[in-house]
C-alpha cells in the first residue's frame, strides 16, 4: 500500500489501537501519582513515617512457637511469619492435592454410596466460607482436644492434646554446604537413576517403578553422605512432661485448625478440577486400557490419570494460590503468619502502608514462585506434536 492509499491517521486501525494503549497507560500513571502525592501530603500533615526504616527497629513482641526475641528487629519477625505461612501452605497443597485427588476419583466411581458421599463432601465444603471453616475446625475442634494432662496417642510417637499436636521429628546435626552438597548428589542420583529406568522400560517393556527407584536411591545416598561426614542424625519422639509436650515437633492448635481448614476447603475445589479432566480424557483410552487386561486401578494410575494431570495442572495452579493467600485467615485463629505477624507489628508503632507494601511484596514473590513452578510443570507435561 503507497502513501495515496494509506488511510488518514484517525481511520488507521493501527494508529487508534495505539493511541488507545497510550491513553489508557496515561490514565493510569496519573492516577497513580496523584494516590502517591496524596498520600505523601497526608502523610506530612500526620507526620506519620513514610520509609522502611522501621524494619531495622526492634519489634517489642514475642512469636508463640518460635525463638524470636522481642528485641530482634521488625525484618526478623516478618521473617519468622513468611516461614509460617510456608508451612502452612506447602502442607495444604500437599494435602489437598491428595484429597482432592482421591475424593475427584470417587465422585466417579460407579459405587453409589461412594460417589454419592464424595458428592455431598464436595457441595458442603466448598460452598461454606472458608473464614467459617477456619473459626469451626479452631473452637470446635483444637480447642476440644484432651488436656495435657490426658492427650490421646492415637499413633505410637504422636500425641495430641488441647496444647498442640506432636510428631517424631529427626534432623541432621551438621549444617553448611557439606550437608547442602549431599542433599544435591542424592537429587542427581535419583534423576539420573529415574532416566535409568525409563530407559529399560522403553527397551524391554518392564515397569520402571521410578518412584521407588528414586525414592531408594535418595536415602541411600543420604545415608552414605550422613556416614561419611560423621554428622549424627538426631530426633526426639513426643511426650508429655508435666503441663507440657516436649520433644518431636509439635504443631500449634492455631496451625492445626488453619491447616485442616485449608486442606479440606481447597481438596473439594480441586476434587471437581479432577473430576472434570478425567472426564475430559477420550473415553477410547479407558477402553483400549480394559483391552490390555488392565485392572480398575492400573487403568486409572497408567491411562487416566496421567492424561488428566495434563489438563488439571492450569486450574491447580489457581487453587494453589488461593490457598497460600488464604493463609492469611490464619489471623482469625491468631497463627502467627506473615499478616498477622504485621497487624501485631503496626499495633506496634510500625507505619501502616510501608508494612503492608511490604506484606503486599511478599505475597507477591510467593505467588510469582508458585507460578512459576507450576508453568514450568505445565510445559514439562505438554504433548509435543510432530
Amino acid at each position: 500500500m503507497n502513501a495515496a492509499q494509506r488511510p488518514p491517521p484517525w481511520r488507521d486501525v493501527r494508529v487508534r489501537k495505539w493511541a488507545f494503549q497510550m491513553t489508557v497507560l496515561i490514565v493510569v500513571l496519573i492516577a497513580v501519582l496523584y494516590v502517591w502525592s496524596n498520600y505523601q501530603t497526608n502523610s506530612q500533615a500526620s507526620r506519620v513515617p513514610t520509609g522502611f526504616d522501621f524494619l531495622d527497629q526492634p519489634a517489642n513482641f514475642p512469636i508463640a512457637g518460635s525463638d524470636f526475641r522481642t528485641t530482634q528487629p521488625v525484618k526478623d519477625a516478618l521473617g519468622v511469619g513468611v516461614a509460617n505461612t510456608l508451612r502452612a501452605s506447602i502442607a495444604g497443597i500437599v494435602l489437598a492435592t491428595l484429597i482432592g485427588t482421591l475424593v475427584g476419583i470417587a465422585r466417579l466411581s460407579k459405587n453409589w454410596l461412594v460417589s454419592k458421599a464424595a458428592g455431598v463432601y464436595v457441595e458442603t465444603l466448598r460452598n461454606t466460607p472458608l473464614l467459617i471453616l477456619v473459626i469451626f475446625a479452631y473452637l470446635a475442634v483444637a480447642l476440644r482436644l484432651p488436656p495435657v494432662s490426658e492427650a490421646a496417642t492415637p499413633l505410637p510417637g504422636f500425641v495430641a492434646s488441647v496444647r498442640g499436636i506432636g510428631v517424631p521429628w529427626y534432623r541432621i546435626d551438621g549444617s553448611g554446604w557439606p550437608v547442602a552438597g549431599v542433599l544435591l548428589a542424592a537429587l542427581l542420583a535419583a534423576i539420573a537413576v529415574r532416566r535409568w529406568r525409563l530407559h529399560i522400560n522403553e527397551r524391554s517393556g518392564a515397569r520402571a517403578h521410578t518412584a521407588w527407584w528414586m525414592a531408594g536411591t535418595i536415602v541411600a545416598v543420604a545415608v552414605v553422605g550422613q556416614l561419611a561426614l560423621g554428622t549424627p542424625i538426631s530426633g526426639s519422639l513426643p511426650r508429655v512432661d508435666g503441663r507440657m509436650v516436649i520433644g518431636g515437633a509439635v504443631m500449634s492448635p492455631e496451625m492445626f485448625a488453619l491447616l485442616t481448614a485449608l486442606t479440606l476447603y481447597t481438596a473439594s475445589h480441586i476434587a471437581e478440577i479432577v473430576r472434570g479432566s478425567i472426564q475430559a480424557v477420550p473415553k477410547g483410552q479407558g477402553e483400549a486400557a480394559s483391552v490390555l487386561a488392565l485392572s480398575n486401578g492400573q487403568r486409572m494410575w497408567y491411562v487416566i490419570l496421567p492424561q488428566a494431570m495434563r489438563i488439571a495442572v492450569p486450574p491447580l495452579a489457581n487453587q494453589y494460590l488461593n490457598l497460600t493467600k488464604n493463609s492469611s485467615l490464619g489471623v482469625a485463629v491468631s497463627y502467627m503468619e506473615l499478616t498477622k505477624v504485621s497487624r501485631t507489628a503496626i499495633a506496634n508503632a510500625s507505619p501502616a502502608i510501608p508494612m503492608l507494601v511490604v506484606v503486599l511484596s511478599m505475597y507477591l514473590v510467593l505467588s510469582i514462585a508458585i507460578s512459576l513452578l507450576t508453568n514450568l510443570l505445565n510445559r514439562r507435561l505438554k504433548v509435543v506434536e510432530r
